[in-house]
């Protein structure tokens, strides 16, 4: 249970300063991330029709790209919270984003 509340307060807002790009998120969405929360990778996958699952599907949400950020809500919180990723990330990148719960590494499936 508790991976998958990690899970969860991962898809919560992370604050980032860096600039998204409409390419990274066409990768995230296309192929999907892995979220490395203490030492837990966290599956989560985007379908085209605007909904994601994550951790083994005990997640379950909705996505859409809103100007240069993935907002997304979910079972867990259903308050819409958005996310600006780095610029020119593709498949196979790993990147690190900054978490109300700290550092939270990335890596684009």
């Amino acid at each position: 249970m508790r991976k998958f509340i990690l899970a969860a307060a991962a898809l919560a807002p992370l604050a980032l300063a860096t600039p998204a790009a409409a390419d990274t998120l066409d990768e995230v969405v296309a192929h999907g991330i892995v979220i490395m929360i203490q030492g837990m990778p966290i599956d989560v996958a985007y379908t085209p029709d605007g909904k994601f699952t994550a951790a083994e599907g005990q997640v379950t949400g909705t996505w859409k790209i809103d100007g240069d950020k993935l907002c997304t809500s979910s079972n867990f919180d259903p308050n819409v919270t958005c996310v600006a990723y780095p610029h020119d990330k593709k498949s196979g990148d790993t990147f690190t984003l900054e978490s109300p719960q700290g550092p939270v590494e990335i890596k684009i499936k």
